[in-house]
């Protein structure tokens, strides 16, 4: 039976936004095993599902989509970043908090 990891992706450092974050990514777990390339000394490997990621609308939409293509699954579930709100004049206080 194949094994999928379902998740939602977290936000990227290089963003201060949520964009990309609110889908729900599907992505298979490696089944074979990897080798090393003798020439150049790249890794690589004979399964190719590796390289697939599925987006679903939303977790109910990816558990149904394992389900019924018999995939085992489990849901990686991510805890949110706590939202701090701070204005513009925060930067020139007196007192910084920080």
């Amino acid at each position: 039976m194949t094994a999928v990891t379902i998740y939602r992706p977290a936000k990227t450092a290089m963003q201060s936004g949520r964009r990309n974050t609110r889908w729900w990514e599907m992505n298979f777990e490696p089944a074979g095993n990897r080798f090393v390339e003798p020439l150049m000394g790249w890794t690589g490997t004979t399964d190719t599902r590796g390289q697939v990621c599925l987006r679903f609308p939303s977790r109910e939409a990816a558990v149904a989509y394992a389900e019924r293509h018999g995939l085992s699954y489990r849901i990686r579930d991510a805890k949110p970043p706590p939202v701090r709100v701070k204005s513009y004049a925060d930067n020139f206080a007196y007192q910084k908090l920080e």
